[in-house]
């Protein structure tokens, strides 16, 4: 279903017969979760080629129409607790549609298409939008864009993650024929027990027979245990792999997913999958589905057994089942949704912890560790809350079916006291089948326990799932077509791009470079400079129109070779927990020492490497943090000149060095930029003198393009950004520079 042409309900298509709009293409139907009143209930709003209708959905005579030529500004307005979709006509009373905060990212989108509609564009719209309520049942969804507890097929949930263990099948046939062995083991010791009172115990008499079956029993004892041992260590061994080969799977899911999918959650909240998600699988594939096996198969042995015996006795023996069946299918639902919120809390918690941690400096520096406390005991608490009402109702439960199966037992002792005394049934009989009564309620209590468990682990698999499932780049488009080799030709045609919906932050792009130009990007804050890089390197695409390398759409081109031969050093560059030379070879890891060493001279990285005790074997720690600034971005230069792109992306690649530091490196950008196309971001506008051309942003649109020289006899918008630089400079030359004596 497209997210903005959701289905009528009847009622509403009746209406739109009703003022006649067959005749005209309708290009948006959405619905809103609010009326006029802004009390809750729904109106709809459809978009045609022609006009705009907000049709409430209790009756016709409150349709408002707007023609789309006589809508002169679409904006959306801010409530509290809601938001508004205000459209100000040229002529009449401006129409607002409100809605609650949960759809305010699909409003966007709709406020967008129809500014787009009303200035003669052609409509486009994301063929997905972000997802806070169910499109099934219409409950909000714990997380956006996460999944619906009430709607997850839970036996699909299950049979998938026994897929997982299957994947080892002589393990597990092996594991499934000592279960086997093991129940039908369990279901002898009753039946020995029957004949030593029946042959034995009552009559006095067969002490030999005693001994024999006394031996029986220890036999079975030892058999019992050997086949349990022999369970335990397979279970464990496929359990263990099998979640190895689902954390394996979702490791690599992280690698390839889009940008844009991190965008929209928390890095606590994914590791949370990898964590406590994983961890509950792992327990429930190492021994809670191994002991359903093993109980179902007790399960089914002892009822045929009871049977046998007695069936009369075993209909009073199964009598508070059906309740028991019945009440566990009406919480299984409602248990999902808490074991869903408690998942949603650990995440929650887990981003934050992430957060608090990663920014562990800006908290001290700021004194705002009480602070961070208290926010974590607010989630904390939330997380504890959920956790107890789950464990409450689950304990409720749990509690009456214990009680209804205990009443099996007086039901048998009556009425099996009662066909003792008739002589219908051995004493040995009765004791036997109270025997395997309780075996029977054994596994039906660990079934309720398991029932718990699986509904926590089904949660959390199925976030797990929900990432796995996730639409990763396309790496393997098999429509892709490979450019082992770019020249660095870079075409934008038109190209709108926005993080937001409904905000663009590129907005109709139009620009060709040729290859080996050097073209350095100017721009206040929030211009789109870094966006534009952004698309250049695909981490994003365009939403409309296109950006061509070598005169082919880049969404044409193999991912892998297009990202092979592009290279970045970001503003804030980012070094793993290695050594420096690691570091400087992860864009080409076939590299030789000497290539690494190379590159670091280069980069004028390598005096201060060799300074080191350690030299290239120095660890730069986590992000780099043993490094001073400048000396992490010139082993991220260093990287970039190893890696040999055909493009090069600088991202205020300078903007960590001290002056004569700075000097060195322009020198070596300068080699580096030689016959490559460079895309280059500066703080200090002085530094892009050596730009072929330099393209100036404003609001998203190029406003001016030209040399250094050029755009200053111009006297523009970079004219002034220069000036007010300096002047910027001059300010802190006199009254905050480090050798003032009135600044220290």
């Amino acid at each position: 279903m497209h997210p903005f042409k959701e289905p009528l309900p009847p009622e509403v298509d009746t209406k739109l017969r009703a003022v006649k709009l067959l005749e005209e293409e309708v290009l948006i139907q959405v619905a809103t979760d609010l009326a006029d009143n802004r009390s809750f209930g729904e109106q709809w709003v459809v978009v045609t080629d022609r006009r705009l209708l907000v049709i409430p959905a209790e009756g016709v005579d409150g349709t408002v129409e707007v023609a789309i030529d006589e809508v002169e500004e679409v904006k959306l307005e801010d409530m509290v607790g809601a938001g508004c979709l205000a459209l100000e006509r040229r002529e009449g009373a401006p129409v607002c549609v409100p809605y609650s905060r949960s759809l305010a990212p699909k409003f966007a989108e709709v406020a967008e298409g129809i500014r787009q509609l009303s200035q003669g564009e052609p409509l486009s719209l994301p063929t997905e939008a972000e997802q806070v309520r169910c499109a099934g049942c219409g409950r909000l969804l714990t997380e956006k864009n996460g999944i619906c507890a009430f709607c997850i097929k839970k036996w699909d949930t299950f049979w998938r993650i026994l897929r997982y263990m299957t994947a080892y099948r002589r393990r597990m046939a092996l594991m499934v024929a000592f279960t086997l062995v093991s129940a039908v083991l369990g279901l002898l010791p009753p039946k020995v027990t029957q004949y030593m009172i029946d042959d034995v115990l009552t009559p006095r008499a067969n002490p030999g027979l005693l001994v024999r079956l006394v031996l029986v029993l220890l036999g079975i004892q030892v058999l019992v245990w050997a086949t349990g041992i022999g369970t335990r260590w397979l279970s464990q061994w496929v359990g263990h792999r099998a979640v190895q080969d689902v954390r394996a799977e979702l490791y690599r899911k992280f690698q390839f997913l889009p940008i844009r999918f991190y965008d929209r959650r928390k890095v606590g909240a994914l590791i949370s999958r990898m964590t406590s998600d994983s961890d509950r699988l792992e327990v429930y594939m190492t021994v809670a589905i191994p002991f359903v096996l093993s109980n179902a198969l007790m399960f089914i042995g002892i009822l045929v057994f009871l049977l046998v015996t007695n069936w009369q006795l075993t209909l009073w023996v199964l009598l508070p089942i059906p309740p028991i069946v019945v009440g566990g299918g009406r919480i299984w639902d409602r248990m999902v949704g808490h074991w869903s919120r408690w998942g949603a809390r650990w995440s929650r918690l887990n981003a934050q912890l992430n957060e608090s941690i990663t920014g562990i400096r800006v908290v001290k520096a700021f004194s705002q560790e009480a602070r961070e406390g208290e926010r974590f005991d607010r989630n904390n608490e939330g997380l504890r809350e959920v956790s107890v009402t789950g464990e409450r109702q689950w304990f409720i439960f749990f509690t009456v079916t214990n009680f209804l199966m205990s009443c099996g037992v007086f039901f048998v002792w009556y009425f099996g006291g009662k066909q003792i005394l008739r002589d219908e049934m051995t004493l040995g009989a009765l004791v036997a089948f109270i025997g395997y009564l309780w075996m029977l309620y054994g596994p039906l209590r660990w079934f309720g326990e398991f029932y718990n468990f699986m509904l926590r682990a089904s949660a959390g698999a199925e976030r797990i799932f929900e990432v796995i499932d996730a639409k990763s780049e396309p790496f393997e488009d098999p429509d892709a077509a490979p450019m082992p080799r770019i020249e660095g030709r870079v075409r934008f045609r038109e190209t709108v791009f926005g993080y937001d919906p409904g905000k663009p932050v590129l907005k109709g792009i139009d620009l060709e470079v040729a290859p080996g130009e050097m073209i350095g990007l100017v721009g206040k804050s929030g211009a789109g400079k870094t966006t534009l890089i952004n698309l250049i390197c695909r981490f994003y695409d365009p939403d409309r129109g296109c950006i061509e390398i070598d005169g082919v759409d880049m969404r044409k081109v193999r991912l892998k070779d297009l990202r092979s031969r592009i290279g970045m050093v970001q503003q804030e560059p980012f070094l793993f927990d290695g050594t420096v030379a690691e570091n400087i070879a992860y864009g080409k890891p076939g590299a030789t020492f000497d290539d690494v060493v190379r590159a670091a001279a280069a980069a004028e990285a390598h005096e201060f490497i060799v300074a080191r005790p350690d030299g290239y074997d120095t660890k730069v720690g986590e992000r780099g943090d043993r490094l001073s600034g400048g000396e992490k971005q010139r082993i991220a230069i260093a990287r970039a000149i190893l890696h040999d792109p055909g493009i090069l992306i600088l991202d205020e690649a300078t903007s960590s060095l001290d002056t004569q530091t700075e000097k060195k490196i322009q020198v070596a950008i300068s080699r580096l930029v030689a016959g490559r196309t460079t895309f280059a971001i500066a703080h200090r506008l002085s530094t892009l003198r050596s730009a072929d051309r330099l393209v100036v942003l404003d609001d998203g649109k190029i406003a001016e393009v030209g040399t250094h020289e050029a755009l200053m006899d111009r006297q523009g918008i970079f004219y002034r950004l220069v000036k007010t630089q300096q002047e910027t400079s001059a300010i802190m030359e006199v009254g905050g520079g480090k050798n003032d004596p009135m600044g220290g």
